[in-house]
């Protein structure tokens, strides 16, 4: 048996940033919640960093740090420290403090459709596929709530396209594309040329540097099978 050397080694991962400006924990909770409530299968554990730039007082880390993880996030870090008091205090609380990256402010996603209330069983509204065209530009969220999403055009890196259904996409995928948002396991990912930065279908992931080479660039389908992502090239 060959033994293999332990290896420390450079990686990419999406994770999401909260933005908070007063350190309010009911409107951070609200927040926060209102996020899983769109994607649950999506955001279940998810890690989360939280930017502090914008707070004038060192916040109380520690309550932050439960507040997260009571609405199923892990708190992993802090951003955009302001002094070394700040850092002290988040390094006490046992968390991360990390170097500001670029901002990307992504647009709010669509409410999610209420369900319709007959007065008698009858089979449920269909709700029209979601059709985006043009490129989904880098910051952007596209989100198609209770149906499919069809993209007649690029996902640039750091969009986002999210679907509770199917996702189709009529160009390069380079951002990341989460479909089966609400845990709709037969859910789908189309695309013409695969370069994505995570792929997701109700809540099982796959980053970039887990794609496999062969399929990098070409066109793809993607499913879940036996609770894993299954790529295979479109003929």
């Amino acid at each position: 048996m060959v033994e293999r050397d332990n290896e420390l080694k450079g990686s990419t991962f999406t994770i999401s940033v909260l933005h908070i400006s007063d350190g309010e924990p009911e409107r951070i909770r609200q927040l926060l919640a209102e996020k899983v409530a769109q994607a649950p299968y999506f955001f279940n554990c998810a890690p989360l960093v939280i930017n502090v730039s914008r707070l004038e007082h060192i916040p109380d880390f520690e309550q932050l740090k439960e507040l997260v993880e009571s609405e199923e996030f892990v708190l992993v870090g802090v951003t955009g420290a302001r002094n070394e008091e700040m850092k002290t205090a988040a390094k006490a609380a046992g968390l991360a403090v990390m170097a500001s990256g670029k901002s990307r402010k992504s647009e709010p996603a669509p409410e999610p459709v209420a369900p319709v209330v007959a007065p008698e069983p009858e089979p449920a509204p269909l709700i029209p596929t979601r059709v985006h065209v043009g490129p989904v530009r880098s910051g952007q969220q596209i989100y198609a709530a209770g149906t499919s999403l069809v993209v007649l055009g690029s996902v640039s890196p750091g969009a986002e396209v999210l679907a509770d259904d199917s996702i189709h996409i009529y160009g390069t995928l380079r951002g990341r594309a989460i479909a089966g948002a609400r845990g709709n396991t037969r859910a789908r990912i189309y695309c013409q040329q695969l370069q994505a930065e995570l792929l997701s279908i109700a809540g099982t992931f796959q980053l970039s540097d887990a794609l496999p080479a062969g399929l990098i660039q070409q066109a793809v389908h993607i499913r879940l099978d036996n609770e894993q992502l299954r790529i295979d090239r479109i003929k």
